[in-house]
C-alpha cells in the first residue's frame, strides 16, 4: 500500500486559494469517512491557516486531487497548479519537517506541532488512522521533540509580542514582581497580553477607550480593565507599559511620563510602542529611567532571532534525514511481511507433501536410505525453485 501526502501551503498558494480548501472542524470527521470509503485505507487531514494536507495510505493520488477540488467546489484545473503530491520517502520527510517547524511561515514556530497532534487524534477517533499513519505521526512528534531539544530552532523570539517580553526580562530581574499595563485591546495587544500573562506578573491591567472591550480581554488573561482617560492618574503604578492603538495622535506625552517618574521616585519604566503612528511621543526616550522601544526596534530583534533559527535548520535537517532512513527501513520491512508469510506457508506445504510421500515409500518396504535421499533432494528443489526463478528475472 502506497503512502503519500497531497496538499498546498503558504509557499505554493496565496491566502485567497488556501481559505477555499480549509476543512472546518465540524465537518472533518465526515470528510475523513468519505475518504476512507472511496479512496484510501488510511487518511488524516491537517488543515490550518497556512496549509491543507491529506496524509493517505492508498493508491490513487490523482483521484484524491479530484476529490479535494470536488469536496470544496473548486475547479480541479484551477486548484491543480497549487497542489503538491509527495510519495513515500518524500511524504515521510515532509511530515517530519512540518512537525519540526521547518516548513512553517515562521521557521521553528511550535503551534504546528499541536495542530498535527490534533489532526492525528481526529483521524484516530474517526477510525481512519491505521498502523502506517499512526506510526508516521508518532515518529513525526518524536523527531520534532529531538529537533527542539538538540538545536536552537525554537530558542529565539520571532514575534513582536515575544520580543517585547524578552526585552522586559532584560530590564527587570523577574517579571513576577512587576506590574504590566497594556494600552489598547486589538489583536497585537491580545498577543502581548498572552505572552506577558505566561510570565505571571504581580499585576496586569488593560486600558482601552471602550471599557467593555478592555474588560473582555482582561478577563481572558486574569487582568483588570481601566478606562484610557484615567492613565494620567495611574501610569506611575506600572513598571511595564505596552501600547498599540489606532489613535492618530500620541496617547502618552513627555510631560505625562515625567510626572509618572516623579511619583515613582525615579524607578524605571520599560515601554514598548507597537503603534503606527506612534502612541508614545519620541521625546519620552530622552528621559532618564525610561527604556522605550518602537516597532522598528523590535523588528530588528525579530530579524536577528530568525537568522539564529535559520542557522539551526541545517542541524535539524541532518536529524530528519537520519529519521527518514529509519522510518523507510521499518516501512519496507513491514511491506515484506506478506511475502515472508506466503513463502513460509509454501515451504510448510512442500514439507508435509514430501514427508507423506516418504512415509508411504517406507511402508512399501523401500530402503530407508534411498527414501531419505529422495526426500532431501525433492524438498531442496521445491524450496529453492521460487527464489531461483526470481533471481533469473531481468534486473535481478
Amino acid at each position: 500500500m502506497a503512502l503519500y501526502t497531497l496538499g498546498l501551503n503558504h509557499q505554493t498558494a496565496p491566502l485567497a486559494v488556501r481559505e477555499r480548501v480549509v476543512f472546518h472542524v465540524e465537518r472533518l470527521r465526515e470528510a475523513l469517512a468519505e475518504l476512507k470509503r472511496s479512496l484510501a485505507q488510511e487518511a488524516a487531514i491537517l488543515s490550518t491557516c497556512n496549509r491543507t494536507e491529506l496524509y493517505v495510505s492508498g493508491e490513487e493520488p490523482a483521484a484524491l486531487a479530484q476529490w479535494l477540488a470536488r469536496y470544496h467546489r473548486v475547479p480541479a484545473d484551477e486548484l491543480q497548479r497549487y497542489l503538491y503530491t509527495l510519495p513515500r520517502e518524500q511524504a515521510v520527510r515532509h511530515a517530519f519537517r512540518v512537525a519540526s517547524g521547518l516548513d512553517s511561515m515562521v521557521v521553528g514556530e511550535p503551534q504546528i506541532l499541536g495542530q498535527m497532534k490534533e489532526a492525528a487524534r481526529t483521524a484516530e477517533s474517526a477510525g481512519t488512522l491505521g498502523t502506517l499513519l499512526h506510526r508516521l505521526f508518532q515518529r513525526s512528534f518524536a523527531v520534532a521533540k529531538e529537533v527542539r531539544s538538540t538545536t536552537h530552532i525554537g530558542a529565539a523570539s520571532v514575534s513582536m509580542a515575544a520580543a517585547a517580553v524578552k526585552l522586559a526580562a532584560r530590564i527587570f530581574p523577574s517579571l513576577k514582581d512587576q506590574s504590566v499595563l497594556l494600552i489598547g485591546a486589538g489583536e497585537m495587544i491580545e498577543l502581548v497580553a498572552t505572552h506577558f500573562a505566561a510570565q505571571a506578573p504581580a499585576r496586569m491591567a488593560v486600558a482601552n477607550r471602550t471599557l467593555e472591550r478592555g474588560q473582555r480581554l482582561a478577563h481572558r488573561v486574569n487582568a483588570h480593565a481601566i478606562e484610557l482617560r484615567t492613565l494620567a492618574e495611574q501610569l506611575h503604578e506600572y513598571d511595564v507599559v505596552v501600547s498599540s492603538t489606532a489613535s492618530s495622535l500620541p496617547i502618552l506625552g513627555k510631560g505625562l511620563v515625567e510626572r509618572a517618574l516623579r511619583a515613582r521616585r525615579r524607578r524605571p519604566i520599560f515601554m514598548v510602542d507597537l503603534a503606527v503612528p506612534r502612541d508614545i511621543e519620541p521625546e519620552v526616550a530622552e528621559l532618564d529611567d525610561i527604556f522605550l522601544y518602537t516597532v522598528d526596534d523590535l523588528a530588528t530583534i525579530v530579524s536577528a532571532n530568525l537568522d539564529q533559527r535559520r542557522s539551526a535548520v541545517v542541524q535539524a535537517e541532518v536529524i530528519i534525514e537520519a529519521q527518514v532512513g529509519q522510518f523507510m527501513y521499518w516501512m519496507e520491512s513491514r511491506e515484506s511481511v506478506p511475502a515472508i508469510v506466503a513463502l513460509r506457508h509454501q515451504a510448510e506445504e512442500a514439507r508435509r507433501a514430501e514427508l507423506e510421500r516418504a512415509l508411504r515409500l517406507l511402508e512399501r518396504g523401500e530402503a530407508p536410505a534411498q527414501v531419505m535421499e529422495r526426500l532431501s533432494q525433492t524438498l531442496t528443489n521445491k524450496l529453492l525453485h521460487a527464489p531461483t526463478q526470481a533471481l533469473k528475472k531481468p534486473g535481478k
